[in-house]
C-alpha cells in the first residue's frame, strides 16, 4: 500500500512538473519569446557590423583629409561646399530653382 501511494505520489509530481514546464515554454515568455530575441540580437549584430564598417570608412576619409595631401582637401572643399577658383568655369544645366 505505501510503495502504491508513493508511486502515484511520484507520478502526479511528475506530471505537475511536466506541466509546469509545457506550460512554461508555452507562455509569453517562452520558445517564441526567445526565438524573437535571437531574432533580434541577429539583427542588431548586423546593424552594428554595417555601423563599424562606416565608422572605419570615415576614420580613412578623415585621415586622408589630415594628412598634408592638399589635392583631396581641395577636392573635399570644392564637392562639399560647392565652390569654385577664380579661373574655373561653371556650366549651369537644367532650370534655376
Amino acid at each position: 500500500m505505501k510503495a502504491t501511494l508513493a508511486r502515484f505520489g511520484y507520478g502526479i509530481g511528475l506530471l505537475l512538473v511536466a506541466g509546469y514546464a509545457l506550460f512554461s515554454l508555452q507562455g509569453p515568455r517562452g520558445l517564441r519569446a526567445l526565438a524573437e530575441k535571437q531574432a533580434q540580437v541577429r539583427a542588431m549584430e548586423k546593424q552594428n557590423q554595417e555601423l563599424a564598417r562606416e565608422v572605419e570608412r570615415l576614420r580613412e576619409h578623415i585621415k586622408r583629409l589630415t594628412d598634408d595631401n592638399a589635392e583631396d582637401q581641395e577636392l573635399e572643399i570644392r564637392d562639399r561646399y560647392k565652390l569654385v577658383q577664380p579661373k574655373d568655369r561653371v556650366y549651369v544645366i537644367g532650370k534655376p530653382k
